[in-house]
């Protein structure tokens, strides 16, 4: 007992350090949780107008190929060589001082198997058009229809934007696969490179906008958490 009674006499205040050290990062933490809620909103708000503004771009240039597919496939024309006119629907010959004579006969190009893969290249350009309008109008309807659904609409509408890219390549590597012994740089019309810089946008704007769905679980997910 004296030796305790001793013991206390030589430190009396250690009692209260204790308790003052326990009661410190008590008193700190919730400071510190105060700032980091503080900060929270401002981030989302930050966050929240970079994704409106990002998908705001992709629906922008999504509808860009869209038109641009558009055009370049009800074109007559998509190359030019030996007096003679390419296209998806029509063939033409060029006469001096006279107009084009366009016809749907391609016999008269002398190219193996032409009408064919033209066949088959309309067919898959109408249906990569009709996909991607599809596939626009699901991320616009995401975007002014926000609702649990929101997320799977955009997903979608990203996927079927791929599907057209894919479709649009296959259009542009057949036709040149078939005409390569046509082709030029300078024959080349602005309609063929029209749907080979639509194919281009396709294949971005689907990308971003799968991305930027995956990165909206993730961030959701970590929410939840």
């Amino acid at each position: 007992m004296i030796a305790k009674s001793a013991a206390s006499a030589k430190n009396p205040a250690s009692p209260f350090l204790t308790t003052a050290a326990v009661r410190a990062p008590n008193t700190m933490k919730p400071a510190a949780l105060l700032k980091a809620q503080e900060e929270l909103p401002r981030k989302k708000a930050g966050q929240s107008a970079l994704d409106t503004f990002i998908r705001t771009l992709i629906i922008l240039c999504t509808a860009i190929a869209v038109v641009l597919s558009v055009i370049s496939v009800c074109s007559r024309h998509w190359l030019v060589a030996d007096r003679k006119l390419f296209g998806l629907w029509y063939f033409c010959t060029l006469e001096h001082d006279r107009k084009p004579q366009c016809t749907t006969d391609f016999s008269g190009a002398e190219v193996d198997g032409l009408y064919t893969a033209l066949v088959f290249v309309r067919i898959i350009a109408t249906f990569a058009v009709v996909l991607a309008m599809f596939g626009l109008e699901m991320l616009i309807t995401s975007q002014i229809c926000v609702d649990a659904y929101s997320r799977r609409k955009w997903a979608y509408g990203s996927g079927l934007i791929l599907l057209a890219f894919f479709m649009t390549s296959v259009v542009v590597l057949v036709f040149a696969i078939v005409l390569w012994n046509f082709i030029t740089l300078t024959g080349i019309s602005l309609t063929y490179w029209s749907e080979l810089i639509a194919a281009f946008l396709f294949f971005l704007n689907s990308i971003s906008g799968l991305h930027m769905c995956s990165m909206t679980t993730s961030d959701n997910s970590v929410d939840q958490a």
